[in-house]
């Protein structure tokens, strides 16, 4: 008797095979590059000041109705309650070369040499009436430009550690300060053209960490910067 012939499974066989492969390369290409290291890592690093910028809510200005000084607390208060106040923190922080007042168990900067962000000048610093003028501390997000994009909403305190932030804050040279007053990046931006991507950065820094809002000619101006140094990253601290 002939032998019928086995039905033969070859085409599903090929086919259920061909499914599996592709099901098991799709879940290998989802799982490359997602361990939990590099996950962790991603998390730890700063992003793109393009990209943080693009957070950032765009309107006008508030009204500058009720700003003052005064409603961000004491002028450089101790925050961190390490004895020091900000501003000699800051001067600490940015300056080299430094000495101390005697008896202020090396809180209180006597002297010192500033390398100036903001004009690629060496300053020499020297404590007094008249030449402590000579190197200011500026608020990179002037005082008053956060509260009329946003800061009018914090609380007290919130305004105090603005005010506090070292973040927000630069030791620089005096008349720079002065000359940028309370001026967002569409109206002043340091003379140092290679210092502008970093400062840019800064600012948008800040603002995310409190959440301003930007104007649009800010926000032009930021753009325009940026375009310069695509990959410039904003810092964490």
């Amino acid at each position: 008797m002939a032998r019928l012939a086995e039905p033969s499974f070859q085409g599903k066989d090929s086919e259920m095979s061909r499914w599996e492969i592709r099901i098991a390369t799709c879940v290998a290409a989802a799982l490359v590059g997602f361990t939990p290291a590099t996950v962790k890592a991603a998390d730890t690093q700063p992003g793109l000041a393009t990209t943080v910028l693009e957070t950032l809510s765009v309107k006008g200005r508030a009204p500058k109705t009720g700003y003052s000084r005064d409603q961000f607390g004491q002028a450089w208060a101790d925050v961190d309650h390490n004895g020091c106040d900000t501003r000699n923190d800051i001067l600490k922080r940015d300056l080299i070369e430094i000495m101390y007042k005697a008896g202020t168990k090396n809180c209180v900067v006597a002297s010192g040499t500033l390398m100036d962000r903001y004009s690629g000048e060496t300053i020499n610093f020297v404590r007094g009436n008249i030449t402590s003028m000579e190197v200011q501390i500026d608020h990179v997000v002037a005082l008053s430009n956060a509260w009329q994009t946003g800061a009018f909403k914090l609380t007290a305190d919130q305004r105090k550690a603005l005010a506090n932030d070292p973040m927000n804050l630069f030791a620089v040279k005096g008349s720079l300060n002065q000359q940028k007053s309370d001026a967002d990046a569409a109206t002043w931006l340091p003379p140092l053209k290679s210092f502008r991507c970093k400062y840019v950065a800064q600012q948008i820094a800040v603002k995310a960490k409190y959440s301003f809002w930007i104007v649009p000619p800010e926000k032009a101006a930021m753009v325009a910067i940026l375009a310069k140094c695509p990959t410039q990253k904003v810092p964490v601290s």
